[in-house]
Formats: C-alpha cells, structure tokens, sequence
C-alpha cells in the first residue's frame, strides 16, 4: 500500500478564495478526528508530531523546530480503507500505527489488521503491513474491535483489540521483527475502547472499560508477559481510559465515570480519587508538566459542549484539589496533552472544521496559556 506523502486536488470547503471569503482547503486534508491514544508526541529530536484521521488516510503536523511555535502541514498518507486509526510510541521514539480494514467478500464481510511505523520526525511513513485477521476459522473473519498500540522496551508494537468474546486479544512483534500470532489475554464483557500505554521504563499497560468495571493487563517487567490485573469495580465511559506514569514504575488510571459524574482516578495504595470534572465524551489527556515549579498532573477532555476542559494538581497529591477551567472553541474528539522541548505545556485539539489547534503555556511559572494557533 503507497504510503507517500501527498497532496489531492483542491475542494472547497467554501467559496473560492477571495476578500470577505474562506479559503479554498484541500478536503483530503480535513482531519476527522485523532487518532487514539497519545496523539500527539515527541521525537528523539524534540519535536512534537500531531496524527489525525482523514478520509483517505493518516494526516501529519510537525514542529518546525523543537519548541516551535511553527508547524509544518498537514501532510497526507493515504491508507485506503482503513479506519479505527491508533497511534503507540515507546522509548525509542518510534511512532506506530495501527488500523482496521473492513472488506465485502462473498461470504460477508472480512475484518484485517495492518501496521505501520514512522521512524523519525517529520519523516515518511513506512509501509502498511498485515497483520492477518483475529480468526481463522470460516464465519468468524468479521470479528474483532478497533485496535489500540503500546511499544514495550524493546520497541515492539503490541497492537490490542476486543475479540468476540468480549476479552482482549494481542499481536505482538519480537525484536527481529517477526510477529506473534493472536494471543487470547482472557477478559470478558470488555466494550471496544481500551486504552493502551507504556511509562519511560517500557513496560506495557492496557486498561479496558467494560460491563463489570475497568479490567487491566500490564507488564510486570519490561518485556515480559502481559498478566491480568485485578479489575477496578467502577463503571468507565467506553474510550475513556488513559494511564499515566506518575511515579517510576507505577501508574496512575484514569477515565470518566459511565453515569457522566466527572473524571476518576486509581493507582495501586491510593484506592480510587473523584476528580470531578463533569460529564464529558472521549478520552482524558494526561501528562506530567511544571507547574511554579511543581511537578504537576495536567488532565484535559472534551466537554459535552465541545470545548477542552483543563485542570492540574501536584502529581499524586489529589487532596490538594483541582479546578477545571473550560478553553478554546469547540473540538473533535479527545484533546491532546505534551511537554515541548523548552519543557513547557502543550494543548492541541482538532477544529470543528478539520484543523489543528495548538496552545502553549507561556512559561513554567504558572498554567496561564498563549493564544491558540490555527494550522
């Protein structure tokens, strides 16, 4: 499958382009959304990458320099039939992606895999590969969810999805390159929206939304086995679920509650924290930044009206309270959270009308934020 970057023929979103008017944009370039998970990233050369979906393939902003506040974009790489896009990255850097084809055949319908990898910023995209389907057996190439990616220590893709038993199935690649077959990891009455991460170390965690709470898988060593954890009695919205490193070696969890009473977290000791927050839809953002100079959790979703909600409190203090501030015009999907190259905070979202929108903080010695920047 061509990979190339590529521009299409122009078609309007609006009138042609003239005093008074909107410009004329390429609608191949229209972002439909992010992808899931981290959508936006850092390369080994300190530039941020941010990865939407569009209807003829994955779309690219890069940082022209690291820290900005120009971007490059969008560039185009068209993946013929794929949808579900999800993007992983591990400790080398790399930038994988996953998807999901659906295809008519005379038997019904057949559902494949196909994987790809960006190996430096603002470099192309490498070739999609296929990962086969979920089953072999007659009848049941249909099944199976959207993918979600981790990168483990040795920066091999686990790409993650629902089976139709309502558990979780894994392909995972090895450090030649080879890839596993499917693994059953077990699981049962899980919905299709897991989110799938990795902490600075490499090791691997999945957390699941389902029917009897949030069931979760980790690594107990860089590059070991996934084992299934004990399952967190709380009823999370499907595709809420974001895990973030918050302290070495342990994570914190968080999604918003299924009965729309605002953003939860828990970690292993500290038992499960109400963040408030409100009702809300997509995934929380999560990262870690300076705050006065306090080392601070950023936590950011999507309003039920749209636009981005942001808090931050001291990284695993939440007695210390957190207020959530609603910013920015209304937005596609799950907003993006980063750390630039300068070490300051960035906010990113996908426009109402398909186009990046960036925010920074303006220094470390506070939350307060620049103007947004339309790309």
């Amino acid at each position: 499958m061509a990979t190339r970057s590529r521009r299409s023929p122009a078609k309007p979103l609006g009138d042609a382009s003239g005093p008074g008017q909107a410009p004329v944009r390429d609608w191949n370039t229209v972002a439909l959304g992010p992808l899931t998970g981290r959508w936006v990233l850092a390369g080994k050369d300190g530039r941020l990458t941010a990865y939407a979906r569009a209807e003829a393939g994955l779309l690219r902003w890069t940082e022209r320099a690291p820290g900005g506040p120009g971007w490059s974009g969008p560039d185009l790489f068209p993946a013929d039939g794929l949808t579900d896009l999800a993007v992983g990255q591990g400790p080398d850097g790399y930038a994988h992606f996953a998807g999901r084809r659906r295809t008519r055949t005379e038997d019904g319908e057949s559902v494949t895999y196909h994987h790809a990898v960006q190996y430096q910023s603002g470099r192309p995209v490498g070739p999609w590969q296929s990962l086969g389907t979920l089953y072999q057996r007659p009848g049941m190439e249909h099944r199976g969810g959207p993918p979600a990616v981790a990168v483990d220590a040795h920066g091999a893709p686990h790409v993650f999805v629902r089976n139709a038993g309502r558990g979780v199935h894994v392909k995972r690649q090895d450090r030649k390159g080879t890839w596993s077959a499917w693994e059953d990891l077990r699981g049962s009455k899980t919905f299709e929206g897991a989110g799938a991460d990795s902490t600075a170390g490499g090791r691997v965690w999945l957390a699941a939304p389902g029917e009897k709470g949030l069931s979760l898988w980790a690594q107990s060593a860089p590059g070991g086995p996934l084992q299934r954890g004990e399952d967190v009695p709380y009823l999370a919205q499907d595709g809420s679920a974001r895990t973030l490193e918050t302290a070495p070696g342990r994570v914190t969890h968080f999604w918003h509650a299924a009965d729309g009473s605002g953003v939860f977290a828990c970690r292993a000791g500290a038992g499960v924290l109400a963040l408030g927050g409100g009702p809300a839809l997509g995934a929380v953002a999560a990262v870690r930044a300076l705050v006065d100079g306090y080392d601070c959790t950023v936590l950011a979703h999507r309003a039920v009206n749209g636009r981005t909600a942001l808090a931050a409190y001291p990284t695993e203090h939440e007695a210390a309270g957190l207020w959530w501030t609603e910013i920015g015009e209304e937005c596609l999907d799950s907003p993006a959270l980063a750390v630039d190259a300068r070490g300051l905070l960035v906010i990113a979202c996908i426009s109402a009308r398909g186009e990046l929108l960036v925010n920074r903080q303006k220094d470390s010695s506070g939350l307060s934020l620049g103007r947004w920047q339309r790309f």
